[in-house]
């Protein structure tokens, strides 16, 4: 009898069904090998592990794992139809939707003018300029890879990288089992980073190249400001950082930074900060340790760095705590869900139904067992004459193929096993376990596509049906938005230290996810004209809720642009309100009218010599003021002259 011992209670307690996970580092563990190496520390096995199996059940191995982590013989027989992996592609599929934007709040009122105006129209070049970036690192295909891996295994991580030979911010996923935040006591926390990040994992020995087996592990660290280095060699030969030292023997600083001689400590100025000085920078560090060189005392957070081999960057520059030049780590962690308090993690879309994939595959397994009696059923026979096998006289084995007749005797009788009843109830198994699947993971059976049309008498109706689905996307978009923001802001920063963005302060940037679900277009466009025609919406709002509605917008300014460029109405509108041409031109975007040369009707010189025959003087005395010049009716045959008489 099998007794609890232990109740452990974590991020991945949802596992501690499955034996193997229960104790992953338990002696004679052999599932998973790669875990039990000694740089692995212990408190991170429970969380690979988890990865592991999560990947089993997405690649149809969850039987084969059975099979070598516990005492289930049959594991390899089982049948695994894709279930796992369906879940995790529609749910992918429903978060990321069908598009994805890069949206810089005020981008859209660039063209507006106004007090705003200076500050739209940054908006907007950044907008395009992350837009670009975009387009050139696969932005959408990277959130594809982050994304699935986010929703398959809880997290998913991002690393930002400066490539000085293509000017650019390289962007880069790594799978969550290579991550290894090292945190100080009492500091974790699920918004909030810790001061130093590894990435390791392990690389095959390469006999060819004679190469052993090796751990490689790249570290960010953040730090204070230290004396510029350079690369160097070591007696060995082994490549390293030396600082740099002056004339007098002194380490140097860095161009632009600056040294408080009561202190010591080093700051600098960073171009999206100016004038608030930092004494903090990031650290990269890059290297390889031999398996062999590594003992018990030694883990990821521990490495020696007497035996490390430090990788070089195409530009020349040895990664051995090399100044990035940034005052944040350039890595950003996805959790696939709002972690709990205190948590990192996130929690996969199969934790929660695990159990219920297990039993769906073993209804799988025995609905396979079942067709195969119901198609090809047992036969039983009695007095029936057997064909002999002549040259040993033994009945041959009889088999229930088309066309083959069998001679009974006279009581003769064949019985056929029927268990087409039991494939019958398996299959409503099927379908009741498929349903419970659809409502424990929030997906629906609507979402899943498995609900029949017909059940639904109206669209709201399916509204209501997909409501959990709906509170589901927004939880996870929720738990989105702040890294999106995050590493966008990054982004942005990285260029200004490399020197090819304008510097100033980081505008905040956001991804805008697509509609997850069909949208009613012809409802949202009538509610969109009436609110405008009614002055409820503004013109701005009225073309995001198209866009958002999945109307082909591709950007929300350069439509307003063109719609007021026809709105003619709404320009005599505004003629009539202000009187001002110049603001209709600008509303239409027409250039500036060329100033309008005025003309006088009358000569001056001969309306100065008619006021003069008529005993008048030439021209007022200049303190006099002026009379406004008139212009002579139709039909008036006499000039009007300034003080002079009338038509003559």
């Amino acid at each position: 009898m099998r007794h609890l011992r232990e109740l452990l209670i974590d991020a991945w307690s949802w596992l501690n069904y499955k034996q193997a996970m229960a104790h992953p580092a338990r002696p004679g563990h052999h599932a998973f090998p790669e875990l039990n190496t000694s740089w692995v520390p212990a408190e991170e096995l429970r969380r690979l592990a988890a990865y592991k199996f999560l990947a089993a059940y997405d690649s149809n191995q969850a039987g084969q794992l059975a099979s070598v982590t516990s005492d289930d013989n049959h594991g390899v027989e089982r049948r695994e139809l894709g279930d796992p992996s369906k879940l995790i592609d529609t749910t992918l599929s429903y978060l990321l939707g069908p598009e994805q934007n890069i949206v810089v709040a005020g981008a859209e009122h660039a063209d507006d003018g106004g007090v705003t105006s200076l500050e739209a129209v940054a908006a907007a070049a950044l907008q395009e300029r992350l837009r670009s970036w975009a387009v050139k690192e696969l932005l959408p295909l990277r959130m594809q890879q982050a994304e699935r891996c986010a929703v398959r295994s809880g997290d998913a991580v991002y690393t930002l990288a400066w490539e000085p030979a293509k000017r650019r911010v390289l962007l880069r996923t790594y799978d969550p089992g290579w991550y290894f935040p090292e945190w100080d006591e009492g500091e974790q926390d699920a918004q909030e980073y810790p001061r130093r990040v590894h990435f390791a994992w392990e690389l095959a020995a390469d006999p060819v190249r004679g190469l052993k087996d090796r751990v490689r592990r790249i570290t960010y660290e953040l730090g204070p400001i230290g004396p510029a280095t350079a690369p160097g060699r070591t007696a060995d030969g082994r490549a390293i950082r030396e600082q740099v030292a002056g004339a007098d023997g002194d380490p140097t600083l860095i161009v632009g930074d600056t040294l408080d001689p009561l202190t010591g400590t080093v700051t600098r100025t960073y171009p999206w900060a100016p004038g608030q000085p930092s004494a903090t920078t990031c650290y990269l560090t890059d290297a390889e340790w031999l398996l062999e060189d590594l003992g018990p005392a030694h883990d990821v957070f521990s490495l020696p760095p007497g035996k490390a081999a430090y990788r070089v960057r195409s530009d020349g520059q040895v990664l051995d705590r090399l100044d990035l030049m940034v005052d944040f780590i350039p890595v950003v962690h996805i959790p696939n869900s709002i972690p709990d308090v205190g948590e990192h993690w996130g929690k996969p879309t199969l934790a929660a139904v695990l159990q219920l994939l297990d039993e769906l595959q073993a209804t799988d397994t025995d609905s396979a067992s079942a067709s195969s009696t119901t198609g090809t059923p047992i036969v039983a026979l009695a007095g029936a004459r057997l064909p002999i096998d002549r040259s040993t006289g033994q009945p041959l084995p009889v088999r229930v193929e088309a066309g083959t007749v069998w001679q009974l005797a006279d009581n003769g009788r064949m019985d056929t096993l029927d268990t087409s009843a039991q494939l019958a109830e398996l299959r409503q198994r099927v379908d009741h376990l498929l349903d419970r699947l659809a409502s424990n993971t929030r997906l629906t059976a609507a979402g899943l596509g498995s609900l029949d049309p017909a059940k639904l008498p109206n669209g709201y109706s399916l509204q209501i049906a997909l409501g959990p689905l709906d509170s589901l996307v927004s939880g996870m978009r929720l738990a989105r938005d702040h890294k999106y923001m995050l590493l966008l802001r990054m982004v942005d920063r990285l260029h200004q230290a490399g020197q090819e963005w304008p510097a100033g302060e980081s505008l905040p940037a956001r991804i805008v996810w697509g509609a997850h679900t069909p949208t009613d277009r012809t409802t949202v466009l009538n509610d969109v004209v009436q609110g405008f025609e009614a002055g409820v919406f503004s013109l701005e709002t009225a073309v995001r809720m198209l866009q958002e509605a999945g109307y082909p917008i591709e950007d929300i300014a350069d439509e307003i642009e063109r719609i007021q460029k026809r709105a003619f109405d709404q320009a005599a509108r505004l003629a009539d309100a202000t009187g001002d041409n110049a603001a209709v031109r600008e509303y239409l975007g027409l250039p500036e009218a060329d100033p309008v040369q005025q003309v006088p009707l009358i000569d001056p010189a001969k309306a100065d010599q008619a006021g003069a025959q008529d005993g008048q003087p030439a021209s007022p005395p200049p303190a006099q003021p002026q009379a406004p010049e008139q212009v002579p009716p139709p039909g008036a045959t006499g000039a009007v002259g300034a003080g002079g008489p009338g038509p003559r």
